[in-house]
């Protein structure tokens, strides 16, 4: 008769597992337990994405082939020693969002079905100034991993010029993220502002292979930089975080020598841990320097002087002081 649960030992504390065996991975036979034990295997890097960060998890409570829900919400029957974070969504709504310091926190969310785990860019001392830029590096139809990776060096070397350090991953899927370490001084809508001056200048240097426009229709066969991660309410997929994909992938950090090489589909729930315990965590660095967007901030000016304003916000959001128009171009020409 299969277990009805595992108990586990994390910062002192006993966690139950339940259902360890169910399978979360039917295309690899990988189940609960195995993932527990995955993020148990990886908790230095990923207390390193998660620790003091409002998280919003992903869950598949029957496995990655079945229904699937974000929670934002912790509930409100929890156990006390869970520590959260009051965050606040654009519709002015807020909510006590899971906020990890230890390594019971992960397990607690994973014994919930949650695979993937979205922290915000910000810490619970600070939730409305980000300390984390994220570059987000996503191939459009016709393109694929290495064209992101293409993109990625110029990236660096646009980073290199505004005098920042970018830390690159794979995002579990076809796309690269690089995360930029900044000091905690600036709203969203300027850390957002800094993202877009930085997607339309790699846009301006790669016309033909980087694209900032946010409707898809706009967007050809190029990466897109998805300048609206940089929004409130907005998340990326951390380090260290487990995909739903049927080879059970991970977000995995990864050196800028390695990058071109590396085959994403290799970074997974199996080959991960040795991987960490083997070559390091290249994120380890993350947090030795913070940096400034004022670079970034001038480059938007001088692009608003040449006539480049503000993008579109999400569909979900309420109308933003300077926002163009929020119309699907092939709708407005039809319109009128």
């Amino acid at each position: 008769m299969a277990a009805e649960y595992e108990e586990v030992s994390v910062d002192g504390r006993t966690l139950k597992v339940s259902s360890p065996g169910k399978v979360y991975f039917p295309a690899r036979g990988l189940t609960k337990w195995d993932t527990v034990s995955y993020y148990l295997a990886v908790s230095e890097g990923i207390l390193r994405s998660l620790r003091n960060r409002p998280t919003m998890l992903q869950r598949f409570p029957s496995g990655v082939d079945g229904e699937m829900f974000f929670q934002k919400r912790v509930p409100a029957k929890r156990a006390d020693w869970l520590r959260t974070a009051t965050i606040r969504f654009p519709s002015g709504r807020s909510a006590d969002e899971l906020a990890p310091d230890d390594l019971s926190h992960v397990v607690w969310a994973a014994n919930l079905g949650t695979i993937t785990f979205h922290p915000w860019p910000v810490r619970v001392t600070d939730v409305d100034r980000p300390d984390e830029l994220r570059i987000d590096l996503d191939p459009q139809p016709g393109t694929d991993f290495r064209d992101a990776v293409t993109v990625a060096a110029e990236a660096r070397a646009l980073l290199d010029e505004v005098g920042l350090v970018g830390h690159p991953k794979t995002s579990g899927g076809r796309g690269v993220h690089i995360y930029v370490r900044i000091r905690p001084e600036w709203q969203f809508t300027e850390v957002r502002r800094a993202l877009i001056a930085f997607g339309r200048e790699l846009e301006r240097r790669m016309p033909s292979a980087v694209t900032t426009a946010w409707w898809k229709e706009e967007r050809g066969e190029r990466v897109f930089v998805d300048y609206n991660q940089a929004a409130r309410d907005r998340t990326i997929a951390c380090a260290y975080s487990l995909r739903p994909t049927p080879r059970a992938t991970v977000s995995t950090p990864v050196t800028w020598d390695e990058l071109p090489d590396v085959d994403p589909d290799d970074f997974t729930l199996t080959t991960v841990p040795d991987r960490l315990r083997t070559v390091g965590d290249p994120h380890a660095g993350l947090d030795d320097a913070a940096y400034g967007l004022e670079a970034l901030l001038e480059l938007a000016d001088r692009q608003e002087r040449d006539g480049l304003g503000d993008l579109p916000y999400p569909p979900d959001y309420p109308k933003m002081p300077g926002e163009p128009p929020r119309v699907q171009p092939s709708r407005a020409r039809h319109d009128t």
